[in-house]
C-alpha cells in the first residue's frame, strides 16, 4: 500500500505528531534535566509538523476504521531552540460521531525518551484539530518511570503546543 501524504494538520492523526501544547509554566527541555530525575515538573514545548503519511483502508474513499497515520514533529522549547522530536502512529477506531483514534507517540528529548499513548477524538471535524491529553506510559534516562500526561493544543497550522506534566 503507497502512503498518501498530507499536507495539513487537519487531517486524521497529524495530532499526534505534534503531541503537546498549552502555555503553562516551565522548566525548558534544555535544562539540566539530572537535576530533575524524580521531580515532579511542567515542560512547555512547541512542536512543528515536518513529515506526516496517511495509510488509509480504502485509498480515495472515506475515512474507515483502520486508517492509519505516521508523523513525525521536531520540537522547540520557549526561547526557540531545537530540542529534540516526536515520532508516532494513530489508528482510527471510530468513524461516526467525529470519530476517535488511539495513538501512541515517543517523544525524544535531552537526557532520555517519553512514551505517550491516548486517544484523540473529533480528528474528522472540519476545522482546526481538537486539543487532548494524553497518558505518559513510561521513559528511559531521566524520564525512567514518569508518569502524568500531555496535553495538546493546536496554535497554528502545523504547530502544536505541548504540555508535559511530568511525574516521577
Amino acid at each position: 500500500m503507497r502512503p498518501i501524504r498530507a499536507a495539513c494538520l487537519g487531517t486524521a492523526t497529524a495530532l499526534v505528531s505534534l503531541l503537546a501544547c498549552a502555555p503553562v509554566a516551565a522548566a525548558s527541555a534544555t535544562d539540566d534535566d539530572s537535576a530533575h530525575k524524580g521531580k515532579d515538573r511542567v515542560i512547555t514545548l512547541i512542536g512543528r509538523l515536518a513529515e506526516q503519511s496517511r495509510f488509509p483502508v480504502n485509498p480515495g474513499g472515506a475515512p474507515a476504521q483502520g486508517d492509519r497515520t505516521v508523523v513525525r514533529s521536531i520540537l522547540f522549547d520557549q526561547a526557540g531552540n531545537e530540542v529534540g522530536e516526536t515520532a508516532g502512529t494513530c489508528t482510527t477506531t471510530r468513524v461516526a460521531d467525529g470519530g476517535a483514534e488511539v495513538c501512541t507517540v515517543t517523544y525524544t528529548l535531552p537526557g532520555g525518551q517519553l512514551s505517550v499513548q491516548g486517544m484523540v477524538f473529533g480528528h474528522l471535524v472540519p476545522g482546526p484539530p481538537p486539543s487532548f491529553d494524553n497518558g505518559i506510559t513510561g521513559g528511559t534516562g531521566v524520564y525512567d518511570r514518569a508518569r502524568g500526561s500531555v496535553h495538546a493544543d493546536t496554535i497554528a497550522p502545523g504547530t502544536r503546543r505541548f504540555t508535559i506534566d511530568l511525574k516521577h
